[in-house]
C-alpha cells in the first residue's frame, strides 16, 4: 500500500486520525491484526510517531477499542422519554442497525472480550456492564426488584444478544425487524422468568 501524503496536524488531529484509521480497519480485519507499521502508512507518519502518541501496540489497539465501543455506546444510549416497554425496543432497534452497519467493527469487540489484553478486556466489559445497566432500568421501572439473580440474568442476555447479533446481523435471510423482533421477546422471556409463578 502506498503511504499517504503527509499533512500537518496538531498532536489531537494526529491522534484522532491514527484512532480513525484504526477503527476503519477493523472492517476488513481483526483487532490483533491491526499494526503500528500499517496504520503509520496510511497515515503517511513514521511508526515512531505512532508510538509516540499510544507507546506501543497495545496502548494503540485499547484507544481503538474505546473508540468503537463508544460509538456503539452513543448509537444505542437509550431514549429517557420513552416509557420502558418503548425503549427497549426502540435500543434494540437501533443495536441492530449498528450491528447491520458495522458488523466488522462489533465482532471485534465481541473477540476482543477474550483478548490477552487485559486493557481491552476491561473496556469490553464496561460497554457490557452499561448495557447491562440500561436492561436493568427498564425492568425495574416495569416492577422487577433488585437481586443478584437479576444481576446474573441481566449479564446472561446481553452474552445471549452479542452472540444472536454475530451470528445474525448479516444474514440476508434474516431481516433487521425480524431479529430485533427476536431480541426483544427474549428479553421479555428473561423478564418473566424473573418473576416468581404461583406455587406449586
Amino acid at each position: 500500500m502506498a503511504a499517504a501524503r503527509r499533512t500537518r496536524m496538531s498532536p489531537d488531529e494526529r491522534r484522532q486520525q491514527l484512532v480513525a484509521l484504526g477503527v476503519a480497519a477493523l472492517a476488513d480485519r481483526p483487532l490483533e491484526s491491526v499494526t503500528v507499521e500499517d496504520l503509520a502508512a496510511q497515515a503517511g507518519v513514521s511508526p515512531g510517531l505512532v508510538h509516540y502518541y499510544f507507546g506501543n501496540r497495545q496502548g494503540l489497539h485499547s484507544a481503538i477499542v474505546r473508540t468503537a465501543r463508544d460509538a456503539m455506546l452513543h448509537a444505542t444510549e437509550p431514549r429517557a422519554e420513552l416509557p420502558p416497554r418503548e425503549r427497549l425496543r426502540d435500543t434494540l432497534d437501533r443495536f441492530v442497525d449498528f450491528v447491520h452497519d458495522h458488523d466488522a467493527t462489533f465482532y471485534s469487540l465481541v473477540r476482543g472480550a477474550a483478548s490477552g489484553d487485559e486493557h481491552v478486556r476491561a473496556t469490553i466489559q464496561h460497554a457490557r456492564d452499561v448495557l447491562a445497566g440500561h436492561l436493568r432500568d427498564a425492568f425495574q421501572e416495569i416492577g422487577v426488584a433488585p437481586s443478584p439473580l437479576l444481576e446474573v440474568a441481566l449479564h446472561s442476555w446481553i452474552s445471549f444478544a452479542e452472540q444472536a447479533l454475530v451470528e445474525a446481523a448479516t444474514d440476508p435471510e434474516i431481516s433487521p425487524s425480524e431479529l430485533a423482533d427476536f431480541l426483544e421477546r427474549s428479553a421479555l422471556g428473561v423478564l418473566a422468568a424473573l418473576r416468581p409463578g404461583p406455587a406449586g
